[in-house]
């Protein structure tokens, strides 16, 4: 994967932009500026419930005991921070729309960890499994209801609890699409195109990332046209963002990814290179359909997928999205400094390990 080269804005066309940090230099900025502020909201919950959310964060052990850790890169909560920095508010008039973003990230995950039965996350118990399924299920309507509520209070909120709740759902609708595919055939009239797909991620993913960065623009005061860039670029980064997901998720190090190897594939879900191996006239995509079918070998299916070009598609399919956030953003007034944060975030979050 290439590194992002266009500029982002006209800002920087009278002189070169300064290097921008690299990218975990601006998650760890944006992570101690939200942090305080996510510590108060989840400390408004029942403190059961607050404790579940705290593990869920990687704050705490069951039972509540504290632990050291940073609790994931925090990506969407640095899209609103820098969302709002962007179109030339101070960073925290963004820390509302991050806080909300988080949390419905974090009940996103709670239940999509139970509709997956995933057991594990971050190399750890998942909530459900530590808690039990119902519980679960309650903190994440807890996370999800705690969102709404910081995003209503902060100035300006109205406009983005609509943007929010249009977000979280087609975050529902890319989620049911998802399930579904796992039930649809491998090959034949029914199979799962890689253009649905594209639906799909935009809805699961891109939907959220894009409501990140735009409600720190909104919070921020800025104009509808820069609200509706940030939004359509969050849009395709989470595309890339899913597909490069989906790449680690068969080829990828589980000591990296923290993922079982082949886990998709062994799940029979539907993902990118999978997809588009099948659309190959190559003689692999046959043989990969037929072994899917009889639920093969996932090593041997891996092998499949790549002979069939499926890797070589996906990571094409990842730079033409990134191409599309560039073209997303090309002309929009966003200063100098958090254009450059903004795209050393982008670059790293699709370059993952590839």
């Amino acid at each position: 994967m290439t590194a992002l080269s266009t500029t982002i804005g006209p800002a920087a066309a009278s002189a070169p932009p300064p290097t921008p940090p690299a990218a975990p230099a601006v998650l760890d900025r944006c992570r101690a500026l939200v942090r305080p502020a996510l510590d108060e909201a989840v400390g408004r919950l029942h403190p059961w419930v607050g404790e579940m959310a705290a593990y869920s964060f990687g704050w705490c052990e069951v039972g509540g005991a504290p632990v050291v850790a940073s609790g994931g890169k925090g990506v969407r909560q640095a899209l609103a921070v820098l969302g709002a920095e962007a179109t030339g508010a101070p960073a925290r008039a963004g820390v509302a729309a991050a806080v909300s973003v988080e949390l419905v990230h974090a009940f996103s995950l709670l239940h999509d960890d139970i509709m997956d039965g995933d057991p594990t996350r971050r190399s750890r118990p998942t909530v459900w499994k530590a808690y039990g399924t119902g519980p679960a299920v309650l903190a994440g309507d807890a996370l999800f209801a705690l969102a709404v509520e910081t995003l209503a209070a902060a100035p300006g909120g109205a406009d983005g609890v609509r943007l929010l709740s249009r977000a979280l759902a087609e975050l529902v609708h890319g989620q049911a699409d998802d399930l579904l595919f796992t039930a649809r055939p491998w090959s034949g009239h029914g199979r799962v195109r890689p253009e649905a797909y594209r639906a799909m991620a935009e809805g699961k993913t891109g939907a959220l990332l894009g409501c990140a960065a735009a409600l720190g623009a909104v919070l921020g005061g800025a104009p509808e046209a820069t609200v509706t860039a940030l939004d359509r670029a969050g849009r395709h980064l989470g595309i890339a963002f899913q597909v490069v997901d989906d790449l680690l998720g068969v080829w990828g190090d589980p000591a990296v990814t923290g993922k079982p190897v082949h886990g998709d594939l062994r799940e029979g879900k539907k993902t990118f290179p999978v997809l588009a191996a099948l659309e190959s006239p190559a003689p692999a995509a046959r043989r990969l359909a037929r072994l899917l079918e009889s639920h093969g070998d996932p090593a041997e299916a891996a092998v499949l997928a790549e002979e069939a070009g499926g890797r070589a598609a996906a990571l094409a399919e990842a730079r033409r999205q990134v191409s599309a956030v560039e073209a997303a953003l090309t002309g929009v007034p966003l200063r100098t400094r958090a254009a450059g944060d903004l795209r050393s975030l982008l670059d790293f979050l699709v370059r993952r390990d590839l």
